[in-house]
């Protein structure tokens, strides 16, 4: 398994289980139900363990994204230039940011069948807006991926904006290609690759598709 198979891996073993009426769920148990629901999902679907895309991209849009604060990944990942965007610039990053996740998603939601996960108590205050949840994805005869999820609070409960494998930041990651991108061709030309790539691997996907 790829670095980027693991990153995406432990993202997407998030966020299912939404805000129940006023009450805020806590993190790590937002976390917790999520991995239980979603394994269950994939383990019992047979149609998304034989790559159905329009099921795990279904399954992707309202069960995982949700959760996701994309204006504040998109922001940390394009980094100093953000303040540089227009309102219709930053809007397109964030647009075709959340379409890339989802591109990638689909591609690893079949790795899915005997993982175990463990959700570890955060340590934070009463009070407190942002935390870091800790959690450990096992599978025998492989490694361990350490998952560690940067969340902050919002209206309606609480939403990741990092998440980390094994100590490696998905948003710091992305940020060097967006960087070296933007000082070749600018924002427009990150807004443009970013777009041509989901395009073609929309296009891929509908091939494919057609072809069973």
């Amino acid at each position: 398994m790829t670095a980027l198979q693991k990153m995406i891996l432990g993202a997407s073993m998030c966020y299912v289980v939404g805000v129940a009426h006023a009450e805020v769920i806590a993190p790590d148990a937002l976390i917790k139900n999520t991995v239980q629901e979603v394994i269950a999902i994939i383990k019992q679907d047979k149609d998304i363990q034989s790559g159905d895309q329009k099921k795990i991209t279904a399954l992707v849009d309202a069960k995982v994204l949700p959760h996701f604060d994309f204006a504040r990944m998109t922001q940390l990942a394009v980094g100093k230039y953000w303040r540089t965007a227009t309102p219709e610039q930053k809007q397109a990053l964030v647009t075709e940011f959340r379409n890339m996740l989802v591109r990638t998603y689909t591609k690893v939601f079949t790795v899915y069948r005997d993982q175990t996960v463990e959700v570890k108590p955060p340590k934070m205050a009463t009070g407190d807006t942002e935390v870091t949840v800790k959690t450990v994805i096992s599978k025998p005869g492989s490694q361990p991926i350490l998952v560690d999820y940067e969340m902050k609070i919002a209206e309606s409960g609480w939403k990741a904006y990092d998440i980390s494998i094994d100590g490696v930041s998905m948003v710091m990651s992305y940020r060097g290609t967006f960087t070296s991108q933007i000082q070749e061709n600018g924002i427009d030309g990150l807004i443009k690759t970013l777009s041509d790539k989901n395009v073609n691997a929309a296009n891929v996907a509908l091939r494919k598709e057609g072809e069973k």
